[in-house]
């Protein structure tokens, strides 16, 4: 049985291979630099590790 192919899925997975090379693959250069951007977008970011009393994470503006 063959599979419908998905010009959105095939999109997707053209700009993670054009956007992992530009890294060289290094995966901690990839999220060295997510982590850059994420901080200059100025959106609240939730940190999972610091959680209130009834177990909700905490919004931590600018912090990864």
């Amino acid at each position: 049985m063959a599979m419908n192919r998905d010009s959105i899925v095939e999109e997707v997975r053209k700009h993670r291979e054009t956007r992992a090379a530009k890294f060289g693959f290094n995966i901690r250069a990839m999220v060295e630099d997510a982590r850059k951007r994420q901080a200059k977008s100025g959106h609240p970011i939730v940190d999972l590790t610091q959680q209130d009393k009834a177990g909700k994470p905490r919004k931590t503006p600018g912090k990864c």
